[in-house]
């Protein structure tokens, strides 16, 4: 190792990157004192040791495994991951790893740049964007409040000038619309402004739509529409990570909406709402399709504006409800409509929140380096020890 590394250490220890380097079994043979900087070892304990004591213990039976494999055979693992500081601290870092030959024996290298800051920045930038986006919401609550309020003091108003009881009584039912509108408006900002961080739990697919759909098939079907749930290849076991009752909600404001753009008779004798369900590289793909008249291409850019909606008796909150939770979840909406074309509305959501190097061996070779290197079940063989 001091061949290697001759001359090499001044250099290595005033760069501001912590840099390991370890053998073909990942023991540590040196690491400079930006290393002991960011996760709080110090040389010589470091040195010995395994480079898992950085890793968090969920990632010792895959990632770490993969990641040397890629290192190896590869062109080594870029990318961010979250690791563990001496005091059990999680920290964000991006690393880069590499391999080389020297008097025929193959080394490692591990570079960990911090960019915890960084994360803490993208977060204050979601904060910050969430903050302005309610505040831009607030300013459209106070113009659609103000329109039923004044409608109710006009209304009122009318009322102790006329003695008409025919027109006392169109009064008071026009009050109790704008009343009810006033109700139904608060009870969807509620929904969208004081929604919760979603309580992921790994769900069946199939029984979570399902669940959606049955309770809105009977009013479907009172407006002669029904509702077709097309799985194709989906396996009945298959699961998500979600929060049931969030996502239950979303698609229950989507198949409402469906149903309300198909409620005006048409020429067709079948009117059908499509449910078509399938799993496309780690996401759940859910589409709902329905027969309307489709939304004009101008409209398409405002769908998720808070209180846009198509139709005047609509309080326009659903899509923007939607779009929180499927994001929220990690996830995207997409849409795609056109006159009397109808309507799709996509939901693509994340299957398993950890990424496929986290949660499987890329190859047989990164299943050896679990065995072998201790990462995982025999205590004897770990580093150092």
């Amino acid at each position: 190792m001091e061949d290697i590394l001759k001359g090499k250490t001044l250099f290595l220890d005033l760069v501001q990157v912590a840099f390991v380097l370890t053998d073909i079994h990942s023991k540590i043979l040196y690491a400079n004192h930006f290393t002991e900087r960011l996760f709080g070892y110090s040389q010589k304990e470091m040195e010995g040791q395994r480079i898992r004591i950085f890793f968090l213990e969920e990632d010792l039976t895959y990632f770490l495994p993969n990641i040397i494999y890629l290192t190896l055979y590869q062109n080594g693992f870029d990318g961010e991951i979250l690791l563990k500081q001496k005091d059990g601290k999680k920290i964000f870092v991006h690393l880069t790893t590499s391999s080389f030959k020297e008097g025929g024996e193959s080394f490692l290298t591990f570079s960990f740049h911090e960019i915890q800051r960084l994360k803490m920045v993208e977060r204050e930038k979601l904060l910050m964007d969430h903050w302005a986006s309610l505040g831009l919401m607030m300013e459209e609550i106070a113009h659609q409040i103000r329109n039923p309020i004044v409608s109710l003091g006009g209304y009122t108003r009318r009322l102790t000038r006329e003695p008409s009881s025919l027109k006392r009584k169109l009064y008071l039912n026009r009050i109790m619309e704008e009343t009810k509108r006033l109700e139904r408006m608060i009870q969807r900002l509620e929904e969208v402004v004081l929604i919760q961080k979603p309580l992921l739990k790994k769900e069946r697919i199939l029984e979570v739509i399902e669940g959606a759909l049955q309770p809105l098939s009977n009013e479907a079907k009172s407006k002669g529409i029904s509702i077709y749930l097309e799985t194709g290849s989906l396996k009945r076991e298959e699961s998500f990570l979600v929060d049931r009752k969030l996502i239950t909600k979303a698609l229950s404001h989507l198949i409402e909406n469906s149903i309300d753009a198909m409620s005006t008779p048409s020429g067709k004798k079948e009117r059908m709402i499509r449910v078509t369900v399938t799993s496309h590289q780690g996401n759940a793909l859910i589409s709902i399709q329905d027969q309307g008249e489709g939304i004009p291409k101008k409209h398409l850019d405002h769908l998720f504006d808070p209180f846009f909606s198509t139709r005047p008796d609509r309080i326009g909150l659903g899509l923007t409800f939607v779009k929180r939770v499927v994001e929220g979840h990690g996830g995207k909406v997409h849409i795609e409509s056109g006159r009397r074309k109808g309507t799709t509305v996509t939901l693509i959501l994340p299957m398993e929140r950890r990424r496929p190097i986290r949660r499987e061996w890329l190859s047989p070779e990164a299943r050896h380096f679990q065995l072998s290197y201790g990462m995982e079940g025999n205590p004897s063989l770990r580093g150092g020890e």
